[in-house]
């Protein structure tokens, strides 16, 4: 009796880990799609508030998911603040002071230079592959659009910003159309919304980001993508502390 109550235990937990990774399998799809080996992309970046509209321009590259770099260029003010990611290291170079600063985890979570968004969704130093667990939840509809729902759950030694986040996965053509993310106590902090797709680069992939605050009424920062090349032979050393104050 013990013996087959152990089979079917045994069985389970077997069945959860493929749908697990399954899970992940697909939100790793949807991350590659997006990311390619390499990317280089030009950004408009709205702040809307109820009395006022801020646009920002930058250009960011990435190389797979431990290198991110991110040049303001315009309004003047910030023109020149870059931003680097190497692989759980994230400096920042503020040109008007001329100092390079290695940002400490506990910035992760506030506010990218005035925007909805945070440092760490725009630099990406938690993976969502490595730090998280993931799960089905259900089938939905975006849009219009059949996707996969999924949670992730943070893993217990991982230093992530959110407490869970919940996705939802185009199935056809693997794109992230809506993010909720939420703190460790359950609460809904941000939504993002996808839209505007097109090709980009090679690939169909949403062109504006929405990220709406949950308690912030009349607060919402827009991402748009005016270009995006995927597999441009990127070195290592492009992303480096010393690259950082020469990089236009």
């Amino acid at each position: 009796m013990k013996k087959k109550i152990f089979i079917v235990f045994f069985q389970i937990a077997m069945l959860s880990f493929a749908f697990s990774q399954e899970a992940k399998d697909i939100v790793k799809k949807a991350d590659e799609k997006a990311k390619g080996k390499t990317s280089i992309a030009a950004i408009t970046i709205q702040t809307i508030r109820p009395g006022w509209t801020r646009e920002m321009s930058v250009k960011g590259w990435t190389k797979g998911n431990d290198l991110t770099l991110i040049l303001v260029l315009a309004p003047a003010k910030e023109k020149g603040v870059v931003y680097l990611k190497r692989k759980k290291e994230v400096w920042n170079w503020i040109p008007a002071i001329e100092r390079n600063i290695k940002m400490p985890p506990s910035m992760m979570s506030q506010s990218w230079m005035g925007t909805d968004f945070t440092n760490d969704d725009l630099v990406k130093e938690a993976s969502i592959l490595e730090d998280y667990n993931h799960s089905f939840l259900e089938d939905v509809t975006i849009d219009g659009r059949n996707c996969y729902k999924i949670q992730l759950l943070p893993k217990p030694k991982s230093a992530v910003v959110w407490g869970k986040v919940i996705m939802a996965i185009d199935k056809k053509e693997f794109m992230m159309l809506h993010v909720e993310y939420f703190d460790e106590d359950g609460a809904l902090i941000n939504t993002m919304h996808c839209s505007d797709i097109k090709l980009l680069g090679d690939r169909l992939l949403p062109a504006r980001m929405e990220m709406v605050p949950a308690n912030k009424k009349g607060n919402k920062t827009v991402l748009i993508y005016s270009s995006l090349v995927f597999d441009t032979p990127l070195n290592d050393s492009f992303f480096s502390t010393q690259n950082i104050t020469k990089v236009k």
